[in-house]
């Protein structure tokens, strides 16, 4: 019995899966063009871990050049940046994963810059933890938290529809919850509807103009929830995790509108160390790239990535593309800013050869 049973044992061990080497991976997916970040924030504060995770960009209109990012240390709280990747501030959260901004909302009487981070506490109770951003010190003050359902907090993206604050809940388990927010007095949320993916997700992203949201179930790929829809209607596979555009894990969404129904929409591929676009409006496949080592190192691993178009100064004029670094060499992790600019011109010249 005893040799049956180690026999057994072995035969299990040999049938196990064995994780496929990332460069198997990179060499079995499209290919990538190649691209090197301009800049880079400094290291978050927790050292030797998985912590740095996902950022928000807030143009400043007047002077782009200081427009600020904001970045979560899911170990600790959130940090604001400046352009040039030296830190504004912290201000300890504790454990948030996912963060995203909107301005021009209303809060109290005024209009301020609203940011919403995933709060995950409470691994039982997800929450949304609120803040304002002050663009000129780079702060950021405490409005409170609001429950958002049963389970592990993990992706959240913003929205306003109809004229007021959305917030999406990506439960680590794929339940995704869209909230009203009412910040006009004492902060409150209302529960919109319930939608599901079937396994583990976290990034997700909305295009505001038709009501789509974006969402990355890690292991299977890119869905898209029709907003306008009864929430009964299930959602549409955008891309596959099928080893070719996108590699598991499916990790970070970002959308960018250029306000005439165009814009881009790019996922972070983290199996093969890639970031996939398509084009917004009609969806369609534009290309892949990677962030190289450059003079400021590449990027392994991404978790969340923001885009955003518009001028962001004389290094980033045509937008600013952030990809968190799951790697940094000898440091902690950090976030890498590329121009939009080299995107493109990398991905039309792969195109026009």
């Amino acid at each position: 019995m005893r040799q049956l049973i180690i026999l057994t044992a072995l035969l299990l061990s040999g049938c196990a899966a064995t994780e496929v080497p990332v460069a198997v991976r990179i060499g079995n997916a499209d290919p990538a063009v190649s691209v090197a970040a301009r800049g880079e924030t400094a290291p978050v504060g927790t050292e030797a871990e998985d912590a740095a995770d996902d950022p928000a960009i807030w143009r400043n209109p007047a002077d782009p050049a200081a427009s600020l990012i904001v970045g979560t240390d899911k170990k600790a709280g959130l940090y604001v940046y400046g352009l040039t990747g030296t830190t504004r501030s912290f201000i300890d959260a504790g454990r948030v994963n996912n963060v995203d901004l909107k301005s021009d909302v209303m809060v109290g009487g005024s209009r301020q810059i609203v940011v919403v981070a995933s709060d995950r506490n409470d691994l039982a109770n997800a929450k949304f933890a609120l803040f304002t951003l002050d663009p000129l010190a780079g702060t950021l003050r405490l409005l409170g938290t609001l429950p958002a359902g049963r389970g592990e907090a993990y992706g959240i993206c913003l929205a306003t529809l109809d004229d007021a604050l959305h917030g999406f809940m990506v439960a680590k388990d794929g339940t995704i919850s869209q909230y009203r927010f009412d910040l006009t007095g004492q902060p409150g949320a209302t529960l919109i509807r319930t939608m599901k993916l079937a396994t583990q997700s976290e990034g997700c992203a909305v295009e505001e103009g038709r009501k789509r949201l974006y969402v990355a179930e890690e292991g299977r790929g890119l869905w898209r929830f029709d907003l306008a829809a009864d929430a009964a209607t299930p959602p549409v596979l955008v891309a596959p995790a099928d080893g070719k555009r996108l590699v598991e894990d499916v990790e970070g969404v970002a959308v960018a509108p250029d306000g005439r129904g165009g814009g881009f929409l790019v996922v972070s591929s983290q199996g093969d160390n890639a970031y996939a676009v398509w084009s917004l409006g009609d969806e369609r496949w534009l290309g892949r790239f990677r962030i190289n080592a450059g003079r400021l190192g590449g990027t392994e691993e991404t978790d969340g990535i923001e885009l955003q178009l518009g001028d962001f100064g004389a290094d980033y004029p045509g937008g600013l593309f952030i990809a968190q670094d799951g790697m940094n060499a000898l440091s902690a992790q950090n976030f890498k800013l590329v121009a939009w600019a080299d995107v493109l011109e990398a991905i039309k010249q792969q195109a026009r050869n």
